[in-house]
């Protein structure tokens, strides 16, 4: 008897993900309760049938697993993929998104992390073989129901339809199972995915009256949170409306069919200012491989402008070596880069990656109020920050919404609204073309589409000869033709994109990759979602963003291979021939050390991350360091290299030595690469009292093989 209650034990955290979506939905989303159930009778009889310490470890992992995709998916509107082992994995930024604690689901963790250490401490006797048999099959059952049902409700969500770990292996699995069709070129694509358009009719006579260009991204915010944008689509109210910019842009162009054509905000910062898609993959940012194609960078938007005569700003609220934006920023054409160094206003309550959203504009008006004080004109590009999880708001604020992310968006609305009027009464908007957008979407529980909804709202000094609403669908990419094409500026042929300042009649290609889903709106009027595994849904639509078409169902015509295919075309357009390519990371810059590294996260001094190596190649990196300012014990620096942010052993490197004021360090070593390497990064980190070092050199220089 004893037995079968402690067998009841690890049911608890086996069962919990099924009984907590019973309880949230009800019957409602059933394809997930058997996905659920399946998933977690498969767990709890690997539990049982093992022994007490992995079983512990086992429940363990699978009560971290379910948590970490709940805390995803309320910050984000998706389950994880094999590529989120990159942050899954590393305890640095779990650190930092679960910083305070502050979990949308802390019940559930709770019980699920409990349950899982209870169930590793009872003593549980082995069932026997026939009943772990018809475990099994019973768990094979419900796959197969699961499968069935979850064909037929397509058109629902991922998170509706699959257990997170479900999602997972499937996702996986499909990944090296998608069917391949013939490789196509850049010559396949549609006219409007490889060259820009410019036929439209403008929308004003000659050039814009602006002699300056603000951009202003907003982390992480959907065209769902402005009303007159959400009232365009017909869509309910979402859990929070931006009432302060909305007041604040009351005579701006609103661009309601806007894409967000991905996660991750180096991504989105790329398409914004190089006019091109950002990858549909989890590759090697483009941003990075702009270092093998000088040519292609000088024709990004800041370059183009500083050739002709603009001084080119960017300043954001984060710091700059991650993702190496430092590096990044530099080479597509900004004369002049800041993060969260440059800020000397203290913040009323601290926040890992950066600078509070109201620090930050307050920050940025007097960026602006200085640039103003020469007479060239200029193009500033600004990035918040204070919308990313764990979220930038005291805990007495955050209780007054529904969730932190909300809270940080009320935030944000008045500290944007603010410097909207701010700058409206310096005079700014009088000569000043601003573009208020968004990097990426954290999407929203109406619809997974709602991850590929951009904002987009343009104030110019023409105010009313510029339409309210602007039709027709934009996105991220078009950014650089528009603002090219409203200064009266050559646009070079590589970019692509549509100008916001003109009328098109034809229909237009547009495409995202968000939720592990591929979208593909067509010229001739059909919506594709398709997954890696194969399958699609179409319905009769003109736009990619909005509910689904009252006419979507299962593609028959297999189109998912051709446009997997045409994406990949688009991802590597940058992709150099050349055999040898050298990445660098530093170019002097100057570095305050922390006292004692906290994590190799947030204290990194170079944004050598999430680069690709190439099977057969090799690698060959060297690091120059002087030590400015040090202590009598000098200054300790460590190297650490990652991949999908699991520590790497077996590449052997020298130490650094220790540093004092003064001296320089240099260590060089090469490594090889049999296999393919991926989402590869390198940490660099020191410490030291009041120590200061100047990056000399950090370069990376991949050499393919003959192959």
């Amino acid at each position: 008897m004893n037995n079968k209650i402690f067998l009841i034990i690890p049911a608890l955290p086996s069962f919990l993900p099924c009984i907590w979506r019973l309880f949230r939905h009800g019957l409602n989303e059933p394809a997930g309760l058997l996905s659920d159930a399946a998933i977690g009778l498969a767990v709890y009889l690997l539990a049982i049938a093992s022994p007490r310490l992995a079983r512990f470890f086992l429940l363990l992992l699978w009560a971290l697993f379910q948590a970490g995709s709940q805390e995803l998916y309320a910050a984000m509107q998706r389950l994880p993929s094999w590529q989120d082992l990159q942050y899954l994995a590393d305890p640095d930024f779990i650190g930092n998104s679960a910083a305070g604690m502050h979990l949308a689901y802390p019940f559930f963790t709770a019980m699920l992390i409990g349950g899982a250490i209870l169930a590793g401490l009872i003593k549980v006797r082995r069932p026997r073989r026939a009943a772990l048999v018809l475990g099994a099959v019973t768990v094979a059952l419900l796959l197969v129901t699961q499968g069935y049902l979850s064909r037929q409700l397509y058109d629902r969500s991922i998170a509706a339809r699959f257990n997170p770990l479900h999602w997972f292996i499937s996702d996986t699995a499909a990944t090296s199972l998608l069917p391949k069709e013939a490789e196509l070129t850049v010559a396949d694509l549609p006219p409007s995915l490889r060259q820009i358009d410019l036929s439209g009719t403008l929308l004003l006579a000659g050039r814009g009256k602006a002699r300056n260009v603000l951009i202003i991204a907003l982390e992480g915010i959907p065209g769902l949170y402005l009303p007159a944008i959400r009232e365009a689509f017909d869509v309910p109210a979402g859990p929070y409306q931006m009432e302060g910019l909305a007041a604040a842009t009351a005579d701006a162009t609103l661009v309601p069919d806007f894409v967000a054509h991905s996660h991750q905000t180096i991504r989105g910062l790329y398409s914004m200012l190089c006019g091109d898609f950002s990858k549909f993959s989890y590759d090697m940012s483009k941003a990075f491989e702009l270092q093998f194609n000088p040519q292609r960078a000088r024709e990004c938007l800041p370059a183009q402008m500083a050739a002709n005569g603009w001084d080119t700003h960017y300043l954001q609220a984060a710091g700059l070596a991650f993702m190496g934006k430092d590096q990044v920023m530099p080479n597509v054409g900004f004369q002049q880069v800041h993060g969260n160094e440059w800020f000397t206003e203290p913040d009323p309550y601290p926040f890992m990656w950066g600078k509070t959203d109201p620090v930050f504009f307050r920050g940025a008006r007097q960026y602006i109020a200085d640039l103003r004080a020469t007479d060239k004109p200029w193009l500033l590009t600004l990035l918040t920050v204070g919308t990313h999880q764990p979220y930038a708001v005291p805990d007495d604020i955050a209780a007054k919404y529904p969730n932190r992310m909300i809270a940080t968006v009320a935030i944000l609305d008045q500290a944007v609204a603010d410097f909207l009027k701010g700058i409206r009464a310096d005079g700014v908007l009088d000569d000043t073309l601003v573009i208020i957008t968004s990097d990426e979407s954290h999407g929203d529980d109406i619809g997974e589409w709602a991850s590929s909804w951009g904002l987009m709202a343009i104030l110019a000094p023409e105010g009313r000869d510029l339409p309210r609403i602007k039709g027709g669908g934009y996105g991220l990419v078009d950014i650089e033709a528009s603002v090219l094409d409203y200064l009266g500026l050559h646009a070079p042929a590589s970019i692509i994109g549509r100008s916001m300042f003109r009328e098109y009649r034809q229909p237009r290609e547009m495409a995202s990759y968000t939720n592990n889903k591929l979208r593909w709106q067509t010229s001739d009027g059909r919506r594709f979602e398709c997954y890696q595994n194969g399958s699609c849904g179409v319905g009769t639509a003109t736009s990619l963003i909005g509910p689904l078409p009252q006419d979507f169902s299962r593609d028959d015509h297999k189109n998912a291979p051709r446009l997997y295919a045409l994406a990949t075309v688009l991802d590597h357009k940058l992709a150099s021939r050349e055999k040898s390519q050298v990445l660098r990371f530093a170019n002097g810059e100057i570095r305050r050390l922390p006292e004692k590294i906290v994590n190799d996260w947030t204290d990194n001094l170079a944004g050598a991350q999430y680069l690709d190596f190439p099977a057969g190649s090799k690698v060959h990196v060297s690091i120059r360091i002087k030590a400015l300012k040090a202590s009598a014990e000098g200054i300790r620096l460590k190297l650490l290299m990652r991949q999908y942010e699991y520590e790497v052993g077996g590449i052997d490197h020298p130490p650094f030595p220790v540093l004092h004021a003064g001296e320089e360090g240099r260590i060089e070593f090469d490594f090889d690469n049999p296999i393919a390497k991926q989402k590869f990064s390198f940490h660099l980190v020191g410490e030291g009292k009041d120590a200061e070092i100047r990056l000399e050199e950090f370069d990376v220089t991949i050499n393919r093989g003959k192959g």
